[in-house]
């Protein structure tokens, strides 16, 4: 990969280089991973202390009431982790039975949170520093309070209009009664506490004891199906990935219950067009994206489920290249194709990747789901639960349909592209309906065209909506648009700072020295840190 000083696109930032890394949404985040590094710890220490850091100071996107994924390099080999949880045992289809849909806040919306396995399995396989240290960035900025950062307020006051009413909100999360103000400091020791008891037990007394019953009991009072049985037979699954080549490069996605898939998919259909031919912003190189990932997300949308539910179409039947061949032919070179696809909804996520100069590299993920989740806080834990119930469908012929004890469809995708025998580059795109999206772009951008990972995020973003609506961003060029609008797109404009639909990236780089390159998204309020 090639650094270069200038951009095509207007941008403040240039790719941080340096051979420890940590890149992702939140400033105090990346630092509190970066300060693991510089204690003697690798890249999984630095990407939990910066995951765990990112419940407290990103309660937009995430919490300890996530779920989570990770994909890393351990040196040698590729390791897939699935953290996200599975239904309650009471959820059997009759439960919601006259509903059009799984609610999409609240109580029913609730599934087993995921993500502190996630960082106990991490840490007991590759970790090098004590669990504990890993919390205590966290238990300060809980203790004595952190300065809300600026995109992050807007997007929690936003919420506060939502989600006052759910059950714990506003006791956590409105001090004053009120969302705190960018530059205010918001303390949360309820959240220290919880901490504490998560890495004094290393888990344990999330998922079977106090923090458990607590969660149990406030679910008893609203009559709610998650009990401590559901927490206590959870487990995070080391599952490995699924991968498509492009060229010289192969992309590696966790395998279904989650999205990314489709930016497999998505890639696999563009192998059989003249992509390669063309310019990274040439009107038809968008078209030709545009309609790989309509087909993708129809695949996606209709087949993908829980992996021990899809037994009639598998993730192999679905990445068949003879299939992926054919569905390319669906695509006129010249004009916009309904498919009938829908983009998964919106949702709130954080993103981190962390690398370190021993060759360890991080891409994780966690969320909530939609901001600030099912918007039910625990009240005295600082604990407020994602809402991935919602991602079920109530269709009974449906691989995907509600059940007990099943993972629901998911939108959060780490990403992490291979060379032949060394990793390429840890990355990620968070935001629920721009995430295999977004892969798909960073993907392209970098390997095809020869962005560096700084240019890449600072690109103008399209985004897939359903039919023929494709949301673009307003910093494309007045003469790209006309041409799409011209092929028969159905074009919204909307800014860059959009809180969800264009996502946040975060980008580390692989370089021939063995350092790293890193670039960190702008319509977010975090950076790339290193040494």
């Amino acid at each position: 990969m090639h650094l270069r000083a200038n951009h095509h696109y207007p941008s403040r930032r240039s790719s941080v280089v340096a051979a420890n890394m940590v890149s992702t949404s939140q400033p105090l985040a990346a630092q509190a991973g970066l300060s693991m590094l510089a204690r003697g710890g690798n890249a999984v220490d630095a990407a939990i202390a910066t995951a765990i850091t990112l419940t407290l100071v990103e309660p937009t996107g995430n919490g300890l009431g996530s779920d989570a994924f990770a994909i890393l390099w351990d040196g040698t080999q590729l390791h897939g982790l699935n953290a996200s949880g599975r239904s309650p045992a009471g959820w059997t289809p009759e439960r919601f039975a006259g509903l059009d849909a799984v609610p999409f806040r609240g109580w029913e919306s609730v599934t087993v949170p995921g993500a502190v396995s996630g960082w106990v399995a991490l840490s007991e396989r590759f970790g090098k520093l004590p669990f504990e240290a890993l919390f205590e960035p966290a238990i300060g900025y809980a203790e004595h309070g952190f300065p809300v950062s600026p995109i992050i307020a807007t997007l929690w006051a936003r919420a506060a209009e939502q989600l006052a009413d759910q059950p714990g909100f506003a006791q956590n999360f409105l001090p004053e009664g009120r969302a705190p103000k960018a530059g205010e400091l918001y303390r949360n020791p309820a959240m220290a506490r919880t901490l504490r008891l998560i890495a004094e037990t290393k888990g344990k007394a999330f998922y079977e004891g106090e923090l458990a019953e607590a969660m149990e009991g406030f679910a008893k009072e609203h009559d709610a199906a998650l009990r401590v049985s559901d927490l206590a037979t959870h487990k995070a699954d080391w599952c490995g990935t699924i991968s498509q080549s492009y060229g010289d490069v192969a992309l590696h996605e966790i395998p279904p219950n989650g999205q990314g898939i489709a930016a497999l998919a998505a890639l696999g259909i563009l192998e059989h067009t003249n992509l390669r031919d063309l310019d990274a912003d040439d009107p038809q190189a968008f078209h030709l994206q545009i309609e790989a990932m309509k087909l993708a997300l129809r695949d996606t949308e209709t087949f993908v489920a829980d992996l021990d539910h899809m037994t009639r179409v598998t993730p192999d039947d679905m990445l068949d290249p003879g299939y992926l061949a054919e569905r390319a032919k669906l695509i006129d070179p010249s004009k916009a194709t309904n498919f009938g696809s829908g983009a998964p909804k919106r949702g709130g996520t954080v993103y981190l990747t962390a690398a370190d100069a021993s060759g360890m590299m991080v891409s994780f993920i966690q969320s909530n789901y939609a901001g600030f989740g099912s918007g039910v806080t625990v009240p005295g834990t600082g604990i407020h639960l994602q809402n991935r119930g919602a991602g079920f469908s109530l269709d009974p012929d449906s691989q995907n349909v509600v059940a007990p004890g099943k993972r629901p469809f998911h939108t959060i995708i780490p990403g992490f592209l291979m060379g032949a025998d060394a990793p390429v580059m840890s990355f990620g795109v968070m935001g629920g309906p721009m995430q295999a999206q977004g892969h798909v772009q960073m993907t392209l951008r970098t390997q095809l065209w020869g962005q560096d990972p700084q240019m890449a995020v600072d690109a103008p973003r399209w985004r897939v909506t359903d039919g023929l609506g494709v949301a673009c961003e307003t910093t494309l060029p007045a003469e790209t648009l006309q041409r799409l609008e011209d092929m028969g797109h159905h074009l919204t404009l909307e800014a860059p700072d959009n809180a969800f639909g264009f996502g946040g990236a975060q980008l580390i780089a692989r370089l021939e020295n063995g350092h790293y390159a890193a670039g960190s998204d702008p319509r977010k309020d975090g950076q790339a840190v290193g040494f």
